[in-house]
C-alpha cells in the first residue's frame, strides 16, 4: 500500500478556492481573452475563470484541483501541495480575497408596469398567460426599471425573486428581454443560493428546474387542474443548495423530478444530486426534456425550430463500450474462469501500455464472468446481461473526471481489498461485490482513455486547421 497524505477539509477548500488566472499567470501561462474567460494559450480549448475550468472539446470541467490534476498530470496529492504553495506556505490568491467588499442584497427598482415582460415570456418564449399572471400575482415575477452606468440609457429586465421562510427576498434572477442578439442572465449581487425562484404547493411532488423559464415551459407543456397543487424551484445554475433548502423547509415534499437541461452539464448535475439525495427518505427521478431545455420543447409544439438535445460524449461512450463488453464476456462464459487468471490478467493490464484499453475491456468481462460463476456456486443466479446492466446504472459521469492516475490508484485499491477477502475465506456477497467494482472501474478507466484519444484528435484537426 501506498503512502496516503491526509489534508484536512479547510486545505482542500482553500486548494480549491485558488484563483486559476492569478495561478497560472504565476506559472509562466500566457492566458488570452475570451468574453468574461480566460483561454489558455497552449491549449485552446480549456477556458478558466476564477476557481473554475472547463475543457470545451472533452466537455469536462471542475475547479482548482481537478484543473491541476488534469493539467499537470498530478495526483491528488501533488495537485493540493502545488496550489498552497508546497512546504513554504506561499499560497496564491483565492477567488474569495480577490473579489470586492460583498454588497447587500437588493432588488432592482421596479417599472411601474409589466408589459414588456408579459410580452417576452408570452409572445417570445410561449408561456401560457394564465401561469405568467400567477406567477406575477405571486409577487415572484416583476419587470425592473434600471440605469446604465453613465445614467443615459435606461434597461428593462425581467426579474425572478425568491423569498425565505418568513417572506422576505433573498434571490433574485435577471433575464434580459430583448430578443435582439444575446440577452443578459445571470443572479443579483448576494442573492443566497438556498433560496432562487420557487413556488410550494400542498402535495408532496417537487419539480426541479435549472432556470425559471424552464420551470413556466414545463408548466406550460404539462398544465392541468392540479398544477398549482405540486412545488416547483429553479436552481438558477447548477447547485443543489435550492432543493436541500426546500426539503428542509417543507417536509411534506418527499418525491423530487430533476428536470434539468438535457446537455453535458445537465446530466453530470442530475447525477450529483440523486447520489446527494440518497441517504434522505426522497423518491428521486429524472425527467429529460426531448430537446436542449423545456422551452425547447415548447417552441417544437408551436413548429419552431428547437435546440437539439446534447448527450453526454461519456455516456456515448458508455453504451458502445458495455455493448462490446457484453461480447467479450459471451465468448469467455463457458471457459474456466478462476481468481488466479482475473489476478494476473488484472496486474498485467495495469502495466500494458500499447493496447490498455483494449486489455481493460477483457479483464472487466473476466471480472463479471468470474462474479457470475461465484454467484452460481452459492445460489444466486445472474446472466451476464443483468450484470453488464447493473454496473452500467452504476457509471455517474460527474464521477469520471481528472486524471487517470487515481483510477489506476483506487482499481489497485480495490485489488488489495480483493486479496484480502480472498485470503479470509469469506465466501460472502462482499467478495462478488469488489468484483463488480474492479469491472467498473476498469470500464471507467477505458472511457477515460478513448475520451483523452478523442481529446488528441480534436487538437490535431484543430493545429492542421
Amino acid at each position: 500500500m501506498g503512502t496516503y497524505i491526509h489534508f484536512t477539509e479547510e486545505q482542500k477548500q482553500r486548494a480549491n478556492g485558488i484563483d486559476l488566472v492569478e495561478f497560472l499567470r504565476r506559472q509562466g501561462e500566457t492566458l488570452l481573452p475570451s468574453g468574461r474567460e480566460k483561454r489558455l494559450k497552449s491549449n485552446h480549448s480549456i477556458t478558466v475563470r476564477g476557481n473554475e475550468w472547463f475543457d470545451h472539446a472533452t466537455k469536462e470541467g471542475g475547479l482548482a484541483i481537478d484543473f491541476v490534476q488534469t493539467v499537470y498530470g498530478l495526483s491528488f496529492p501533488e495537485a493540493v501541495t502545488m496550489l498552497l504553495g508546497g512546504e513554504q506556505g506561499i499560497t496564491y490568491v483565492g477567488t474569495t480575497e480577490k473579489v470586492e467588499r460583498k454588497r447587500p442584497f437588493e432588488l432592482p427598482s421596479k417599472n411601474n408596469d409589466m408589459r414588456r415582460v408579459f410580452a417576452y415570456l408570452i409572445k417570445h418564449r410561449l408561456i401560457d398567460q394564465e401561469v405568467v399572471s400567477f406567477f406575477a400575482k405571486e409577487k415572484l415575477i416583476y419587470e425592473s426599471k434600471e440605469q446604465s452606468a453613465d445614467r443615459t440609457k435606461e434597461y428593462h429586465n425581467a426579474i425572478f425573486v425568491g423569498y425565505d421562510e418568513n417572506g422576505i427576498p433573498r434571490h433574485a434572477h435577471k433575464r434580459g428581454i430583448y430578443t435582439e442578439g444575446k440577452s443578459f442572465k445571470g443572479n443579483i449581487d448576494s442573492s443566497n443560493p438556498g433560496y432562487s425562484f420557487h413556488y410550494i404547493g400542498t402535495s408532496d411532488r417537487l419539480y426541479v428546474f435549472e432556470a425559471p423559464i424552464d420551470l413556466m415551459s414545463f408548466i406550460t407543456l404539462h398544465k392541468n387542474a392540479d398544477w398549482k397543487k405540486h412545488s416547483y424551484v429553479a436552481l438558477c445554475g447548477l447547485s443543489e443548495q435550492a432543493i436541500i433548502k426546500t426539503l428542509e423547509n417543507h417536509t411534506h415534499l418527499n418525491r423530487v423530478a430533476l428536470c434539468l437541461d438535457h446537455d453535458p452539464a445537465g446530466i453530470e448535475a442530475s447525477e450529483k444530486i440523486v447520489d446527494q439525495l440518497g441517504g434522505r427518505e426522497i423518491d428521486c427521478t429524472i425527467m429529460q426534456p426531448k430537446y436542449k431545455d423545456w422551452n425547447e420543447d415548447l417552441k417544437s409544439v408551436y413548429n419552431r425550430l428547437p435546440i437539439a438535445a446534447e448527450e453526454h460524449p461519456q455516456h456515448v461512450l458508455k453504451k458502445q463500450i458495455y455493448s462490446e463488453l457484453l461480447n467479450i464476456a459471451n465468448e469467455y462464459s463457458e471457459k474456466s474462469i478462476t481468481f488466479e487468471k482475473c489476478k494476473a490478467a488484472l496486474q498485467k493490464s495495469l502495466t500494458e501500455v500499447e493496447h490498455q484499453a483494449e486489455a481493460m475491456k477483457v479483464v472487466s468481462a473476466l471480472f463479471l464472468c468470474l462474479c457470475k460463476s461465484e454467484g452460481y456456486k452459492r445460489g444466486i443466479t445472474m446472466t451476464l446481461n443483468e450484470l453488464i446492466e447493473e454496473i452500467s446504472d452504476r457509471f455517474k459521469a460527474y464521477q469520471n473526471r481528472g486524471r487517470l492516475d487515481p483510477k489506476y490508484e483506487e482499481i489497485k485499491s480495490m485489488f488489495d481489498d480483493m486479496e484480502a477477502l480472498k485470503g479470509s475465506g469469506k465466501e460472502t456477497s462482499e467478495l462478488l461485490e469488489v468484483y463488480k467494482k474492479i469491472s467498473l472501474e476498469l470500464i471507467k478507466t477505458v472511457i477515460k482513455k478513448e475520451m483523452a484519444q478523442q481529446k488528441q484528435e480534436q487538437n490535431l484537426n484543430m493545429k492542421m486547421a
